[in-house]
Parts: structure tokens; sequence; C-alpha cells
């Protein structure tokens, strides 16, 4: 096994592993990908403050998500098609989180089902949901999440419309993929990953096919995506399916305070700053520049997490720092995901845990909870004062 010691080198293996149109779909941005590319290089912009002659014994990242146990403000964002980053992904990297004690979140558009996961899992994980048009699938959906013990669910409020992403369209990667000759050629060199594949029986969105009316076959799958979403989405339509649901509830794809406010209104249990990974509105801020403002206007009513460009501990470290309760990772894991497998999930979540652990202690904190800004060296104006 290679040496791992940061998630730049479950990336380099990612990057050979994986075909070219599903590595594309994880690592690329909306239009320019300047959002992109700023959630994770403005995390560079803060500094750390090292302190000495602390006691540094007795350490603790341990915290809760939403009243829930977890080894590290860390949960696994939802991403879709997990499963063609390796096969069976997001049954591989539930179970990486449940060993490792961090929550797991299952996409609707998974190629493993809600069944698929639960079957192989022995704790409850979170469900992502969109704001879709059919009430029934709506309804179903939530009652399989509820039959396979689901503690909560993310309701992802930004992805009424689709961004447009240059490289999946050139790649073809629509829902189900259209292959064309360049990535058939690359498909062909990927021959550890097609071995996998051609083992699982699971290569389609398990909780969509067979499921939603009028989909029972691949084939049947793309004029249910251009229709499924609705452009019409407001806030009343997001407190109905947070009714529908009746239980915990994290939205993610918050970005400016407003927002922040009406949701808090709401009573969502936990709110996500979140540009959607760059691959919504490019030219947006970070998810780490809005992050502050958010949680000085409803960090005392939910829970702010972030997500966007973690790709260390520190960078949790940081914007824990900066008031964010929890955070969420998305590529870090799918670069393990498809590096190693389940084995590479672990060891993504590893090297962030010992990274967070070990730069805490260095800026004289022994537990996660007692970490805040005074760790931080923030230039000025880094999380504000626009026009």
């Amino acid at each position: 096994m290679p040496v791992i010691t940061e998630i730049a080198d479950l990336k380099r293996i990612y990057t050979r592993r994986v075909p070219r149109m599903f590595y594309d779909y994880a690592e690329s941005g909306s239009w320019t990908e300047q959002t992109f590319r700023e959630n994770t290089t403005d995390f560079g912009k803060i500094y750390l403050r090292q302190r000495i002659a602390v006691d540094m014994a007795g350490r603790t990242t341990r915290t809760k998500l939403i009243g829930e146990d977890a080894a590290m403000p860390v949960a696994i964002a939802p991403v879709g098609l997990l499963g063609m980053q390796s096969a069976d992904g997001e049954i591989k990297a539930a179970r990486a989180a449940e060993a490792f004690g961090v929550p797991f979140t299952l996409s609707t558009m998974s190629i493993c089902s809600i069944e698929d996961v639960a079957a192989h899992t022995t704790k409850p994980f979170w469900f992502q949901v969109y704001t879709l048009k059919d009430d029934v699938f709506m309804g179903k959906l939530m009652d399989r999440a509820r039959a396979a013990k689901c503690s909560a669910i993310v309701i992802t409020v930004d992805l009424q419309i689709m961004g447009q992403r240059h490289k999946d369209l050139k790649n073809g990667l629509t829902a189900p993929p259209r292959f064309t000759l360049s990535s058939l050629a690359d498909l062909s060199t990927k021959i550890p990953w097609g071995l996998e594949m051609m083992r699982t029986k699971r290569r389609f969105f398990g909780n969509i096919v067979g499921h939603a009316s009028g989909v029972s076959n691949p084939a049947s799958l793309s004029s249910w995506t251009a229709e499924a979403f609705d452009p019409s989405l407001n806030w009343d339509r997001v407190k109905q399916l947070m009714d529908m649901w009746g239980g915990k509830v994290i939205l993610k794809g918050i970005m400016e305070v407003d927002d922040a406010i009406r949701a808090a209104d709401l009573g969502a249990d936990a709110i996500v700053v979140s540009n959607h990974g760059g691959r919504q509105l490019d030219g947006t801020i970070s998810s780490i520049r809005a992050l502050e403002p958010i949680v000085k206007a409803v960090g005392d009513r939910t829970e702010v997490w972030m997500d966007g460009g973690i790709r260390s501990g520190q960078d949790v470290l940081k914007a824990v720092a900066l008031g964010a309760k929890g955070t969420m990772i998305g590529r870090s894991m799918v670069y393990g995901l498809g590096a190693m497998g389940e084995a590479g999930v672990s060891r993504a979540l590893e090297v962030i845990q010992k990274e967070l652990d070990l730069s805490m202690a260095f800026c004289g904190k022994r537990d996660i909870h007692d970490v805040d800004r005074e760790i931080l060296r923030v230039p000025k104006g880094f999380s504000g004062d626009f026009d």
C-alpha cells in the first residue's frame, strides 16, 4: 500500500484509476471555475497562531452534530454517482464513515439505493433530497428513508436549475451517461475499475429507476431528470418538504445572511453554508468567506456548518474557529474512494483527523469545543466589506 500522508496523495492515485468522465464530474465547477478554485485557495489566506508551553495532553476532536456523536466535526457530504467512482461506492463510503464515527449522507442521485446502504450498515445515516416537483415520488422517497432508519434528511436548496459544467457536457456525462468515442477509449484503459464494475449489479440510479413514475429502466431516466427539478422553488415549498419528513432537517446550499435567517425561522436543525462545490453559480464567493457573517446572524438559533474546498484537517480547524459547528467533505472523500475504495475513504478521514488534532494542539487547544477565532489571523475584509 502506498504511503498516504495527505489528501493530495489520494488524489494522485484517484486521477490515474478512475475514468476521466467521472473524475471530471467530481473535479470541476461551472463556467470559469472561479468559485470552485477559490473554495480551496481562500483557506490559504487564513493563518493560524502557534502557541507554546501549553498542556497538549488529553486532546479530543469529538463533538455532536444535530445531537449525534461524531469523532470530529466532519460529515460525509452527499455526492451523486459515487457508485461510478468505485463499484458499490455508496456502500463502501457509508461503511467507512460508520467505522470511523462520522455521519454519512446518501445522495438521491446515488447508484446504490437507500435499501442497499441500509443493508450494509448498522447505524442510521442521513439522506439527501432535492426539491423535486413530484410529491408522490418525494413522499415515497421519504417513506423509504424512514424505513431505512435514516436519522435526518439534507434538503439541497440550491439546485432547482442546473449550473452549466463544461466538462460534463463535453464528456457526455448525463443521466444516464452518454458515452463518446474519447470516453470509451479512456474507459478501456481503466482495467481495475472496469473489472470491479463488471462484478457489481449496481450501475444505475438505485433510488430512481423502478421507483419514479415512468422510469423503469436507464433509458427512460433522461427524460425524467430533465423534468423532475422544480424551478419554482420557494420557502413555502421548502417548509412543505420539511413537514413531509417530520424529523431532523439540514438545509444545504445557503450563502447569504437573509437566506440563513429564513432557514432558521423555518426551524432547520442545521444549515450548511455551501455553493455546491462551485458547481452552480460561478463567481460567487467561497463558502469559507461566507461563513462568519451567517454564524453571527443565526448561530445561536441553529447549527451552522460549512461545505466546500476542505482538503485538510487545518481547513476543518479554520472553519470551526470561524464559528462552524461542523463541516462536510465531498471531494476529499471521493479521492479516497476512487483511489482505494473503502480503505481510501477511511484513510481520508484518518488524514483529516490527524491534521485537525495536531494543528489544534499547536494552536494551544485540547478540545475542539474550545477552538475559537483567537487561533486565527484573518485578513481584514475577508468575510465581507463588499459594496
